[in-house]
């Protein structure tokens, strides 16, 4: 007989037989992490990107969904386009002073990287 979830978190099925869906599972909490946790190094790169400037964000260690969060609001407030991959947010253009305000503004510890 199969379980229901009580959580609407998109687990319909499992293969794996020894699974519990009673389980918590071991996704960080939102509530207990702020701003002021991480260290973001901003940079400016253009490898692989025919010569054009992106501005990265590096090391975010909050939750997953508030790094695509942070990531639209950097890319609405500069005016660009953006994606978030692989724990990076890249905002097109040089926007690294425009970024560096809205981040501490934010609570964010900031740090240049690069030259």
């Amino acid at each position: 007989m199969a379980k229901r979830r009580r959580d609407n978190d998109g687990m319909v099925f499992s293969t794996n037989s020894g699974y519990n869906w009673d389980e918590e599972s071991d996704v960080e909490s939102d509530g207990n992490w702020s701003p002021s946790d991480c260290k973001l190094y901003i940079s400016l790169d253009r490898k692989q990107r025919a010569g054009k400037p992106v501005t990265l964000i590096e090391g975010h260690n909050g939750p997953s969904s508030e790094l695509l969060t942070l990531g639209k609001t950097l890319k609405v407030k500069c005016g660009v386009g953006g994606t978030v991959k692989e724990g990076c947010i890249l905002i097109q253009g040089d926007h690294r002073d425009k970024v560096v305000a809205i981040l501490e503004k934010d609570g964010f510890i900031v740090k240049l990287k690069g030259g």
